[in-house]
């Protein structure tokens, strides 16, 4: 098949199916009403780019979105196990973040039934797939701490790739994968600062996107999401543009602001969009939870974010290109009223002079950022 474009243990091989494909739901998650807001803000976007974007959050099983999400609190296992349908039921939410791929390989089992819950809610959805870091983590890491603890045999490993990632997704999943990420741990220095390390780092990694490119549905998008700002050079687009593959707009604070990262874009440009909004800037994960807990609300708007994300969502869609853009909670304060807010901010964008992120040329040269810290 060909495709058009925290630390804690990790078990080497996929993780039991949580249920059936065909399973019937022994507890029921009940959708929020929706209100007239939402409402015509989804029916202006369709109106204006159909399927063709998909806005949703990272992860979905927090009881603090009731009212937005769900029409009550409901306890957390319940909707990590039954929330999905009810999830993609309401009327912005396109597609989500599956993040918990990322700390365990799933089968395709689990894959499939996950498809199966959203597809009730609506058959457009679509998933973007963290993929695990078994796979794209350089270095085993200490439970609790996160510290690097050993190499990683399995680093951008080919069998890895196929076997615990692209054959489950294209069995599971299949048409409902919008995009697989590669994200990038922070890698040791050897990685980054010898010549060989940097080489070899490329050859791993255009192995495993010509894989993934011949192995998952051929409508699927493959994005390689970074750690270390360093990478985001010439050789790595010129790496991405050779396999089909985009850069995926990483807006944490390890990552250069929106608005640094844009000359990858365009280096890649035209294309469609991956965006993950994970972590507002000068936060950490654990402080961002701890303030922004239970996510009911924004705590920390970042107008500045949203306008630029807006800005080259609307050059990337006024372009025919589709969009996958994901919000964690601890970007805003709250996922869905950041997508709320984001499709708001979009639909009064203006439209860009040319059909590309920005019109200004610019090489590629994304800015380091400040002290670093682990996903």
């Amino acid at each position: 098949m060909r495709r058009v474009g925290r630390s804690e243990t990790r078990p080497s091989g996929p993780v039991p199916s949580l249920f059936a494909a065909d399973e019937a739901p022994s507890g029921v998650v009940e959708p929020a009403a929706s209100d007239a807001r939402t409402e015509a803000l989804a029916a202006a976007l369709r109106d204006r780019w159909g399927d063709r974007l998909h806005l949703g959050t990272s992860s979905w099983s927090f009881p603090g979105w009731a009212g937005q999400v769900w029409a009550r609190a409901e306890a957390a296992p319940l909707l990590s196990r039954h929330g999905l349908e009810a999830y993609a039921r309401h009327p912005l939410l396109r597609t989500v973040s599956l993040d918990r791929a990322f700390y365990r390989p799933l089968d395709a089992a689990t894959y499939a039934a996950l498809a199966a819950q959203a597809r009730r809610g609506s058959p457009s959805f679509r998933f973007v797939v963290k993929a695990p870091a078994l796979l794209t983590d350089a270095v085993l890491r200490q439970p609790g701490s996160g510290a690097p603890a050993a190499p990683n045999p399995a680093f951008l490993d080919p069998a890895t790739a196929l076997q615990a990632c692209a054959r489950p997704l294209a069995e599971g999943l299949g048409p409902m994968l919008g995009a697989l990420v590669l994200q990038l741990s922070p890698l040791p220095g050897r990685w980054l600062r010898d010549p060989a390390g940097a080489s070899g780092l490329h050859r791993r990694l255009g192995t495993v996107l010509a894989l993934l490119r011949d192995a998952l549905p051929a409508a699927a998008r493959v994005a390689v999401e970074l750690r270390d700002p360093e990478l985001a050079d010439p050789a790595l687009a010129a790496l991405l543009r050779a396999h089909g593959a985009l850069y995926a707009l990483g807006l944490h604070d390890r990552m250069p602001p929106a608005d640094g990262q844009l000359p990858m874009l365009r280096a890649l440009w035209p294309g469609d969009l991956v965006c993950r909004w994970n972590l507002q800037r000068g936060q950490r994960y654990a402080q961002a939870r701890d303030a922004w807990a239970p996510f009911d609300r924004l705590r920390a708007p970042d107008p500045a974010t949203r306008a630029t994300l807006a800005r080259v969502l609307r050059a990337t869609l006024d372009a025919g290109h589709s969009a996958f853009v994901t919000i964690n909670n601890k970007a805003e304060g709250s996922a869905p009223a950041s997508v709320r807010e984001l499709a708001a901010a979009l639909l009064e964008a203006p439209a860009a002079p040319s059909a590309a992120p920005s019109s200004a040329p610019s090489p590629v040269s994304v800015p380091t950022p400040g002290p670093e810290q682990q996903d």
